[in-house]
Parts: C-alpha cells; sequence; structure tokens
C-alpha cells in the first residue's frame, strides 16, 4: 500500500481505497462522506451496504457488491471484505499478496449493536486503523446503559409536556438511536435526512421501531411527548423550532467532555460512538498480531506514540478525510428542501 495525491492505493492490484478524488477503481469501506466519494469509475462495495451505498453515490453509479469474507481477485491480487461493527455495511478491506497481508479497517466499533454486522478480527502483517477517539479518556459504558439515559429524559419531558429533540449523524447514529428507544414512551419522529435513509436500514432488514417522517403528519399534529431524531445541522433551525417547546440533547462520543455539549447549545449530551474507544483500539490493533501500523483520522500521534512504546512498528498516515464536517455537508444535500439548516461551524472532526 501507498498514499497518492488519491489516497491510499494499492499498486499491484492498481485499486484504491476510500479514495477523496475519482479514480479508476475504489474499494470502500462504509458509506460516510469521508470515505465514500462520488467520481470514481468502478466501485466495490459490501453486498449489506447496497443500498446506502447507492443513496449516497446516486443510482448512475457502477457498483459491484460482495458478500462478507467473498473473495474477489483484483489483478492477481485477492481482496475480501469483513464487518467493521461501524454502521450498515461497513466493512475492513483484507488484501492479500504473495504471502503479506494488509488490513484497512475504516472506521469501526467493537460493541456490538442492532444496526451492523458485528466487528470481525483479522490477522494480518499490516493493519490501517482509525484513531477517532485515540485518547485513553475516551471509555464507552454499556449501550444499554446509554438508552435506558434516553428513555428516561425522553419520559420525563413527556411528563413536563416537551418534545425531545436529539441529535445524532443521519447515517449510523440517528439509526443506533432510534434502535434503542422504547416505543411504549410516545410518538417517534425523523427529519427528512434521517428518514431517507432509515428506511435504507429497513429494506436491509435492520429491526428498528415505528417512526413517521415529520414533514408528512397532519397539520396541527401536537408533537408534547414525542421524540424527534435529526441531524446536528437542524438544531436552532426554524425546522427544529415547531417542536416547541422542547428539551435537546446530542448522542456523540464527543459528549465525553463537557464543553462540547455547552458548544453545542443542547440541554443533554449522550456519551453515544459508532467508533472503538481507547481500550478497543489497542485490544483490535493487539488482535490483528500485526507487525506494522498505520494510524490515520483522529488522535494519530498520541496512538502512534503509545504503540511504539510497547513494541509496535507505527507510523502516522496523514489523510485528506474530514469526519464529522463533510458528514454534516452531506446530509444537508440529502436532505428534503426547506428542512436543513445551514452548516454547523463548530463541527468536529471524526464522528
Amino acid at each position: 500500500l501507498q498514499l497518492t495525491n488519491a489516497g491510499l492505493y494499492c499498486p499491484e492490484g492498481d485499486f484504491h481505497i476510500d479514495p477523496w478524488r475519482p479514480v479508476e477503481r475504489a474499494v470502500l469501506t462504509h458509506a460516510h462522506a469521508d470515505h465514500c466519494r462520488w467520481g470514481s469509475r468502478t466501485y466495490l462495495v459490501s453486498e449489506s451496504g447496497a443500498g446506502i451505498f447507492r443513496a449516497r453515490l446516486g443510482a448512475s453509479a457502477d457498483i459491484s457488491t460482495v458478500k462478507y469474507g467473498e473473495a474477489r481477485d483484483i489483478n492477481g491480487v485477492r481482496v475480501s471484505l469483513h464487518p467493521a461493527g461501524h454502521i450498515l455495511g461497513s466493512a475492513q478491506v483484507r488484501i492479500e499478496h504473495r504471502g503479506q497481508v494488509a488490513v484497512v479497517a475504516g472506521d469501526y466499533k467493537l460493541n456490538p449493536d442492532s444496526t451492523a454486522a458485528p466487528f470481525e478480527p483479522l490477522r494480518c502483517d499490516l493493519f490501517v486503523t482509525e484513531s477517532t477517539f485515540g485518547l485513553p479518556i475516551y471509555r464507552w459504558q454499556p449501550t444499554q446503559h446509554i438508552y435506558d439515559d434516553i428513555n428516561n429524559w425522553w419520559r420525563t419531558n413527556r411528563d413536563e409536556g416537551k418534545t425531545s429533540l436529539i441529535f445524532g449523524y443521519a447515517l449510523g447514529k440517528a439509526q443506533r438511536i432510534l434502535a434503542g428507544l422504547d416505543a411504549s414512551i410516545g410518538p417517534i419522529y425523523l427529519h427528512g435526512a434521517v428518514a431517507r435513509l432509515t428506511n435504507e436500514y429497513r429494506a436491509a432488514g435492520v429491526p428498528l421501531p415505528p417512526a413517521k417522517y415529520a414533514s408528512e403528519v397532519e397539520k396541527g399534529t401536537k408533537f408534547a411527548g414525542s421524540i424527534v431524531i435529526a441531524p446536528p445541522s437542524a438544531h436552532g433551525s426554524a425546522w427544529a423550532r415547531k417542536f416547541a417547546p422542547s428539551s435537546s440533547a446530542f448522542a456523540s462520543g464527543w459528549m465525553t467532555i463537557r464543553g462540547t455539549r455547552r458548544r453545542r447549545a443542547v440541554d443533554r449530551g449522550f456519551v453515544l460512538s459508532d467508533h472503538a474507544d481507547w481500550p478497543d483500539l489497542l485490544s483490535a490493533i493487539s488482535a490483528t498480531g500485526a507487525s506494522r501500523v498505520w494510524v490515520t483520522h483522529g488522535y494519530i500521534a498520541v496512538l502512534v506514540r503509545h504503540l511504539r512504546s510497547i513494541g509496535i512498528d507505527a507510523s502516522a498516515l496523514q489523510t485528506e478525510f474530514e469526519g464529522e464536517r463533510l458528514e454534516e455537508e452531506t446530509t444537508n444535500n440529502d436532505a428534503d428542501a426547506g428542512e436543513v439548516a445551514s452548516r454547523d461551524e463548530s463541527a468536529e472532526a471524526g464522528e
């Protein structure tokens, strides 16, 4: 593998992984906008994420799919995709050539949930890992504990006659929030950008509670007691104000830091992440048995320094990934006209 001006490149197979510029052959780890860019001639993606990739890349994109674990020969290089546990259809790219194996993990998490196939540890010589939450302060609580907190917050708001507005990224995070909601508390509504991608999750067989598209309800509908899931870009918008009186919350690993919640200007922060925390990053790297590790996308220097201190040949891999900011821009493009707020200029990279 080598880094080019278009992204990570396998010269023997003549393909790129998650290129940030148009290329001849692209192999994609998942459909978030910082990994899935429009304009390449052909794409190879996981079969389970096909609907999401087509929603992001457009109907005209030349997309081929493979099942998890199914090998494809690309110019003599053996390529297979394996679950990353990040979002629906997310994959690690395993590359084998002349007895050497490299794995490009993309974004991943080890804590399983019902909206994505669980992470599969892969043995390799070279492992390319993210480091979005690559600091020791990032340690996630059990997911069910977070779901209980969200449902209790919603229940309290309902009893006070308020709407619960919870913000999370339209692809992946919003569906995880939805999966954990107790539908007996009240009605569930979705922002248009969330509803569109949630339909793809349902089509892929992911079990989710019933929810309505918020802009298709009858005029005069009262939202008090309900919960509304929307992308961060909708916070503070005219669209969001129609749910008043309301209480707002944001779901993200960044909510670990109290200052982030203040900058987001929300009432509650729920630490719910689709990325590995510090212990799981180290666990995933150890499970590969890799003698070399390339670190990208996050707190790169910290993780590289730690890995070197325990005897692993670790290096920084600088990319053009833009993380959260780019994902919010894509959400804006995906959403229906009139539903989207202006871009959130305070977005932080990575989730």
